[in-house]
């Protein structure tokens, strides 16, 4: 096996993936640790299952994390790719060793001996459930977007989004109820459940809200007199593929060639400035389509 098809094609590529996983994991570890945790709120997922057996036996919530994602890893060897594997073997060290340091950190020793999470924003468990998922959620995404996952249960639902084009929200959904149901032994009453249930709730919701965001594409058609030069400058500056269509005007019957263009979204500005600055009178017609699959997009999928 190559060293290139472990770490990527580009050194740029990869360091700017590692930046963003890095981005992700302390976006996702502040929500966790600073909000969830010590509010006893269960979002699901591996954090949940750590949050719940802090709670009723004390064992630290990082080490938890830690072991059960090396025996999902170790399964996962089969399935998932080197290059997915080192990127989340690399997340879940960060993220077991940084909860450990914030739970160190927000720990108080009471008078009596005893050891408790500090309440950062107070009694406010609605605002902690609140705040907590909205950072895991942009958290999981900004991971997912650098293709490198947080663990636990992203490994399984991962695995099978390789495969099959389903939304990563609903299958850490599926995977996640039974999770949030056993925090009731945490506090033995329904509003830890349904508090935990609205916490996965936001976070997956904002997970996909934000994965579909980023992955939203566009669809030109332009009709220009100087269809060759913006060709030449979508394929070259923008690196986008232009494919050249044979038209004809119904009434003049006139001869024209029209320009086909797939871009993502964010690249629908440089788009356009790029159409003004060569040929103002150009006529241009932007449409957002639904999925695009192939290269230089998301990869097809049974």
């Amino acid at each position: 096996m190559k060293i290139r098809d472990i770490i990527g094609p580009s050194p740029w590529q990869l360091l700017r993936d590692y930046l963003q996983m890095l981005l992700g994991t302390v976006i996702y570890t502040i929500g966790y640790s600073c909000f969830l945790l010590p509010y006893k709120i269960v979002s699901g997922g591996v954090t949940g299952i750590s949050t719940i057996l802090f709670y009723l036996t004390g064992f630290p919530a990082g080490n938890t994390y830690l072991l059960i994602n090396i025996g999902l890893l170790l399964l996962a060897m089969r399935i998932l790719g080197w290059r997915y594997l080192v990127r989340t073997i690399i997340v879940t060290l960060l993220i077991s060793f940084a909860i450990g340091i914030m739970q160190t950190k927000l720990t108080v020793v009471g008078a009596d001996g005893s050891h408790t999470l500090m309440h950062i924003i107070g009694e406010q468990k609605f605002m902690a459930c609140v705040i907590g998922a909205f950072f895991e959620g942009l958290g999981l995404a900004t991971i997912f977007l650098a293709g490198g996952s947080t663990g636990g249960t992203d490994i399984i639902a991962s695995s099978i989004n390789k495969y099959w084009n389903i939304s990563l929200g609903r299958l850490l959904l599926m995977l996640d109820i039974i999770i949030i149901g056993g925090s009731y032994f945490i506090s033995h009453d329904i509003e830890t459940m349904v508090v935990g249930y609205l916490a996965m709730f936001i976070s997956l919701n904002f997970l996909d809200y934000v994965i579909n965001a980023a992955r939203r594409s566009v669809q030109f058609i332009i009709i220009s007199e100087h269809y060759e030069e913006i060709a030449e400058e979508v394929n070259t500056h923008l690196e986008r593929g232009v494919t050249v269509l044979s038209g004809e005007g119904f009434y003049s019957k006139e001869k024209r060639q029209v320009l086909l263009i797939l871009a993502k979204r964010y690249e629908s500005r440089s788009i356009f400035q790029l159409i003004k600055r060569i040929d103002p009178q150009a006529f241009v017609s932007m449409s957002n389509v639904e999925g695009v699959f192939g290269e230089g997009f998301d990869p097809i999928k049974k």
